[in-house]
């Protein structure tokens, strides 16, 4: 009995940690949209215009996913060159000379993946507070920083762990739904990403993305 009592409270705890992570994580910037039709699980959304910093990378879905997140949390944690500019005077000139620091930028979600044969591209949505003139120039010459149109989009929402099957099973269920529905996509299934790996997986949103003809 008191051996369940402590797996059942290890359960609770996990849980309520779980729920504070969600809250977290739901307090984090993240794309504006709004849903011009709603199916459940299935939605059509109108996103605006959002600022990326984008990665390629070659492998499959996890390695590339684990990798491009590593160099693109770099580049937000504080390796990039901050557009702005502090001056100094130095003796003996009349010119004042320019330096630049770094710039932690903040964490937004969700984390992107998509697929162009053997390369993915891993992309954060930057904080709407940055333009793409305002953005701290990233350190690492992989990094690419863009402007991404606003674009009609449709997308399917569940948990769990999100493996690359499990993506590829939703992205075939939300391209039958748009047939059915006479949608027009345009482009690769896009996979999203919302939560910390530590998650708990029921806990977790997950979704793909699927731009559609305006």
């Amino acid at each position: 009995m008191k051996k369940r009592l402590i797996f059942l409270g290890l359960i609770g705890a996990a849980v309520a940690a779980g729920i504070a992570q969600n809250e977290a994580v739901s307090k984090v910037e993240q794309p504006k949209y709004d849903v011009i039709e709603n199916y459940g699980a299935i939605e059509i959304r109108q996103y605006e215009p959002t600022v990326v910093a984008e990665v390629e990378i070659a492998g499959d879905q996890k390695e590339a996913l684990e990798t491009g997140f590593r160099v693109l949390a770099g580049y937000i944690f504080g390796k990039n060159q901050s557009n702005q500019t502090y001056s100094t005077q130095k003796i003996a000139m009349t010119a004042p000379v320019s330096q630049q620091k770094s710039e932690k930028i903040p964490m937004t979600a969700p984390v992107t993946a998509e697929a162009h044969g053997s390369i993915w591209k891993i992309r954060f949505t930057m904080p709407s507070q940055y333009s793409l003139a305002t953005l701290p120039q990233p350190k690492d010459e992989r990094i690419h920083l863009m402007e991404v149109a606003g674009e009609k989009v449709a997308a399917i929402r569940f948990s769990g762990l999100a493996s690359q099957k499990d993506m590829e099973k939703k992205a075939e269920e939300l391209e039958t739904f748009l047939i059915k529905n006479n949608k027009k996509s345009l482009g690769e299934p896009v996979h999203a990403y919302y939560n910390p790996p530590w998650t708990l997986p029921f806990m977790r949103r997950n979704e793909v993305l699927i731009k559609l003809s305006t």
